[in-house]
């Protein structure tokens, strides 16, 4: 891919989040597009919303799971970036109209207490760098039509991140096992999904090793304080507005996201 069909991509993905329209997937109109084409259009939308002032706050580690794997026809897992913008309160009213096709997905999301840099980090020192887990629903949304994607489709849409809404709980590492938590995830009330940690890469702190350690070559460093979200542990499930969601997870609480039509109405 050259750079004008870079760029092309770039501001493709950027006019999606401007107008709520979806665009077709860039493998359509770009069929030699591969990977690291596909994080060169991500990080230029994030140079791009840098510039007009967002922060990076964290990121996140995307078809890290078997379920996820089979439901969006992918093999790898793959990563994407959280700004500022992106986490929403819990239990607060998030504008179901400022995104696309939105999905939830329930994540246990781990705050670092001190930078994580690879190549080369160990599980060991993956669990020395996490200061406390807490649960989490993670947005997942489209701006490629129908979620029609390939796995580069998804890398260069942002690993089709929406947005965060992070427990109110902090529970230090050393009290869980991450691999055997298990979890619920409902919506208005129904039972949706259930899950445990193992589904991530057999533990959530594998796929936190597998960002450090893929971020590394490309110079970025997980920062202390920055949220890392490791995978779903179930399906992502399909939301609109007034629709309220809870994940709840043993050992960790839970925390609830709930949809309206606009982000001010109650």
């Amino acid at each position: 891919m050259n750079e004008q069909a870079r760029q092309e991509s770039i501001e493709s993905l950027l006019g999606a989040y401007r107008s709520g329209e979806p665009v077709e997937p860039l493998t359509d109109r770009f069929p030699e597009l591969d990977i690291d084409d596909a994080y060169a259009i991500q990080v230029g939308q994030i140079r791009q919303w840098e510039a007009n002032g967002a922060r990076i706050k964290g990121h996140k580690v995307g078809l890290s799971s078997a379920v996820m794997q089979r439901q969006m026809g992918v093999d790898q897992p793959d990563f994407g970036h959280l700004t500022d913008s992106m986490f929403f309160l819990e239990s607060q009213p998030i504008d179901s109209a400022s995104f696309v096709s939105p999905r939830v997905e329930q994540e246990m999301a781990f705050v670092l207490g001190k930078p994580l840099a690879g190549p080369g980090v160990t599980v060991a020192e993956a669990v020395a760098a996490v200061d406390f887990v807490t649960p989490a629903i993670e947005i997942i949304d489209s701006r490629i039509r129908d979620w029609k994607i390939k796995i580069v489709d998804t890398i260069a849409d942002n690993a089709s991140s929406g947005g965060v809404v992070l427990g109110s709980t902090a529970v230090p590492l050393e009290r869980i096992d991450a691999r055997l938590i298990g979890g619920t995830l409902h919506r208005n009330g129904e039972l949706v999904g259930t899950g445990a940690g193992g589904a991530v890469l057999g533990s959530p702190l594998n796929a936190l090793v597998w960002l450090a350690n893929t971020l590394g070559p490309r110079g970025v460093v997980l920062e202390a304080g920055h949220v890392v979200l490791p995978g779903s542990i179930t399906a992502a499930i399909p939301v609109s507005a007034g629709d309220v969601v809870t994940a709840t997870f043993a050992e960790l609480g839970s925390v609830t996201a709930r949809f309206s039509k606009h982000a001010g109405a109650l």
